[in-house]
């Protein structure tokens, strides 16, 4: 998926935002990020997906704040949260008629934990309620070839998210699925690493393993040599989240999409309203 002139603004939001937590009150560090994102616009090659374009701009912030997370405070609080609505979140699923399907569903819901629509959506109140709007069809097939091959690969998305997504890998687990849970390389916006699958209890679950990428997506020719392999091998894959989506969408058209449609360049890619918790394939 090519970069919409509409991602620009919103990829300097969430610099802004980070900026302003890592270096409160610095205004100069501040007006130097804005500055050198705006920039990194007027040269961008807007054919490179978003999550590789807002990649290379993240890591070049370096050169202002050093090699620091700085979206590391979100990351942690919703880590810390999620662990605390597990428990009743878990039982809610289990004591569903289609267990799998409804966490698959919250699984989606967790992908509005984003810090580029931080307290635009509330998580938490659609945990209320599990998903009943996924494609059943799409699902159906999804679930055949898991089980078919026993082997899943998770491409994962967010902190927080991914603790919402250890409910899904150990129903499958517990069917004998062999699953495989990929994080990021390097830290990058709020996306998840090896220390949050560590912290959220996926590393006890399943392997985790990196795809060794410092863009916010998994961006091909920014993954390792061995994760490349390892994805290539790889029967069945699911895609977590908006920014793996941007990154794979119309390059690997075997993969399936879970995530939440959480802004108008997407909705119009995708042809569904923002909101949506959108399970599919491409076509």
């Amino acid at each position: 998926m090519r970069t919409h002139l509409d991602c620009l603004p919103c990829f300097l939001k969430m610099a802004l935002a980070g900026i302003r937590e890592t270096c409160p009150g610095q205004e100069d560090i501040h007006e130097k990020v804005v500055k050198h994102w705006a920039a990194g616009f007027a040269s961008a090659d807007l054919s490179e997906s978003p999550p590789s374009l807002a990649g290379r701009l993240f890591r070049e912030v370096a050169e202002y704040v050093g090699e620091v997370d700085i979206f590391k405070t979100q990351k942690e609080e919703a880590n810390k949260r999620v662990l605390e609505l597990l428990p009743e979140v878990q039982a809610k699923v289990l004591g569903s008629e289609e267990p799998l399907l409804a966490a698959m569903g919250v699984s989606i819901i967790g992908n509005y934990m984003d810090c580029a629509v931080m307290g635009e959506y509330d998580w938490e109140a659609e945990l209320e309620n599990l998903e009943h709007g996924l494609d059943q069809d799409a699902f159906g097939k999804f679930l055949s070839e898991v089980r078919e091959h026993k082997s899943l690969l998770v491409l994962g998305d967010n902190a927080g998210e991914i603790g919402l997504d250890t409910i899904l890998t150990g129903l499958l687990r517990d069917e004998g699925i062999n699953v495989t849970y990929a994080v990021r390389g390097k830290n990058i916006l709020n996306d998840a690493t090896v220390v949050d699958a560590k912290v959220v209890g996926m590393t006890d679950l399943c392997e985790v393993v990196t795809s060794g990428v410092d863009t916010p997506g998994t961006v091909l020719n920014r993954c390792s040599p061995e994760f490349r392999a390892r994805l290539d091998e790889s029967p069945v894959v699911l895609s977590k989240g908006q920014g793996n989506f941007e990154s794979l969408w119309g390059v690997r058209p075997d993969v399936y999409y879970a995530f939440k449609v959480k802004c108008p360049v997407v909705a119009d890619v995708t042809g569904h309203p923002m909101k949506t918790s959108l399970f599919c394939q491409e076509k």
